[in-house]
């Protein structure tokens, strides 16, 4: 299994809400997605990056307990981000004073990566699968998405 998480900070132009987007891969199978306005306005990237990565990060959880009671067990569960200081921030335990502004709650995800029940890296945005869950794309970076993640067009 393997989860992709990337954020849209302040996409939208209304309420300047980021939106979260995540998909998870079982072998080379899509079988979750999820793309959703932020509840809250994010401060900075990192930070609407951060609460993208603890939502995959949910989903990776409970995935993983459910295919534990199928007897099927995974360990170190990668969760590619595209964001280097949000992956930083999951891994010091230090808070430095540019990030006293994310919520107490969004460390959830650090809490996990710290026991192990899922491994955070980086991933370039040429291949982030999880690009298409978050703004509208070019034509052609749309299909080529669309391709990576199995996804079939019907005619």
């Amino acid at each position: 299994m393997i989860g992709y998480s990337d954020a849209d900070y302040g996409g939208c132009k209304i309420d300047r809400k980021s939106t979260s987007g995540t998909c998870h891969l079982l072998g080379s199978s899509l079988v979750s997605w999820h793309s959703k306005k932020q509840a809250c306005v994010a401060l900075s990237t990192i930070e609407a990056e951060y609460i993208a990565a603890g939502n995959c990060c949910g989903q990776i959880l409970w995935m993983k307990q459910q295919l534990e009671d199928y007897n099927i067990f995974l360990n170190h569960i990668p969760l590619k981000c595209d964001n280097t200081n949000a992956i930083n921030l999951t891994k010091n335990l230090i808070m430095h004073s540019r990030t006293k502004h994310i919520e107490i709650r969004h460390h959830f995800l650090r809490d996990h990566i710290s026991k192990g029940h899922c491994e955070i890296e980086y991933v370039d945005t040429k291949h982030q699968l999880a690009d298409i869950f978050t703004k509208p794309l070019a034509k052609d970076r749309f299909y080529e998405l669309r391709r990576d993640l199995g996804i079939l067009e019907i005619s």
